[in-house]
């Protein structure tokens, strides 16, 4: 069975267990775990909660909501914003889109967002005082920093599952309909939509006059801000996770589990380096190190060159891109004993976090 196959199986199931959200069956850490943190805590969308945990010790700080509720079910990035708030939205078959107090838990607003009419698995955006929010019903929610809707939503078409970004001008989105749209924030529409020839499930990245993005076409695109793009590399098999920019240097990852370093200065490859191993989710590069995470449960730490430094052994499958707080390495497998683990550098593990039933 090929890579591309068992990947959609995986992800189908997933799929799946969003929808029978209302059962209950499930366990907790039976999940694609959301992921963020700050200088304290690590904060993990997993299913029926969303869990705040204690970097020092792995131990649980909060979680959200108190009780499981079977009609609520969180797995998209949580997103901190610069005025203390945690932003998040149920993918269940109740979906509302709240902000928490990441000290607490404590639900913010007076009241949650609700006119969404999809699942919130996407994280959203904030820019200056206003959060972007995309569905999967199609829509880009627009909301003011106490959740009221601030403009009429955006309609930009397919199932959005990916943060959008922006330059600072423009915000860019990427969608399961073949297309990166391009919405200009000044007007509240979306002006220029880009097919890529294949879904782009991941977020692009900010690139000098435009973005990168990786799709199910097996290519990295430069989408410039006038709508104008190119293929700039190709792989032999898709790209999910979202591209890294680094510099002059460009990382991303493929299902045949190659990771590859290109210099967009010119243009030329830097290096490949083969995993034993479908890459799902994004790479996290630091200063000294590039993590990958794959979907058979390993970390992997390269060097800037492409070497292997170490390897561990995770469990489960790693749909999530790995998350750096201070010196710690976060990483969230899906269908493990444990929902989060910590390593540090040298690939030494710190602690794990199994929620208490």
């Amino acid at each position: 069975m090929n890579t591309k196959r068992l990947v959609l199986i995986s992800l189908l199931v997933l799929g799946a267990l969003i929808l029978s959200a209302c059962s209950g069956s499930r366990t907790v850490s039976n999940n694609w775990h959301g992921l963020a943190a700050d200088a304290e805590h690590a904060y993990v969308a997993s299913g029926s909660h969303v869990y705040a945990v204690d970097l020092k010790n792995g131990n649980e700080v909060w979680r959200y909501p108190a009780e499981a509720d079977t009609k609520l079910m969180f797995y998209a990035n949580p997103v901190l914003t610069a005025d203390g708030q945690l932003l998040i939205g149920s993918a269940g078959t109740a979906h509302p889109f709240v902000s928490l107090n990441p000290a607490t838990g404590k639900e913010n607003w007076a009241e949650s967002f609700t006119k969404g009419k999809g699942a919130w698995l996407a994280s959203p955006l904030v820019v200056n005082d206003t959060i972007y929010a995309p569905n999967t019903d199609g829509f880009v929610y627009i909301l003011d920093m106490q959740g009221r809707e601030a403009a009429d939503p955006i309609e930009v078409g397919g199932a959005l599952w990916s943060a959008p970004v922006t330059d600072g001008n423009l915000i860019y989105i990427a969608s399961l309909d073949h297309h990166l749209h391009i919405i200009d924030p000044a007007s509240g529409t979306s002006s220029v939509s880009i097919d890529l020839g294949g879904a782009a499930p991941s977020s692009p990245v900010v690139a000098d006059g435009g973005v990168y993005v990786g799709s199910f076409a097996s290519t990295i695109e430069l989408i410039q801000a006038n709508g104008s793009h190119e293929v700039i590399a190709k792989t032999e098999n898709w790209i999910w996770g979202s591209p890294v920019l680094d510099g002059e240097t460009l990382y991303y990852a493929d299902l045949n589990g190659k990771v590859f370093s290109l210099n967009i200065s010119d243009g030329s490859q830097n290096w490949e380096a083969a995993q034993s191993d479908a890459v799902v989710a994004g790479l996290l590069v630091t200063a000294d190190q590039i993590y990958v995470v794959t979907e058979a449960g390993n970390l992997v730490a390269l060097d800037r060159d492409g070497g292997s430094l170490w390897e561990k052994t995770v469990g489960g499958k790693l749909y999530s891109a790995p998350v750096i707080s201070g010196e710690l390495i976060l990483v969230a497998p899906y269908q493990a004993e444990f929902t989060l683990v910590a390593y540090d550098a040298e690939g030494k593990q710190a602690w794990t976090f199994i929620p208490e039933k």
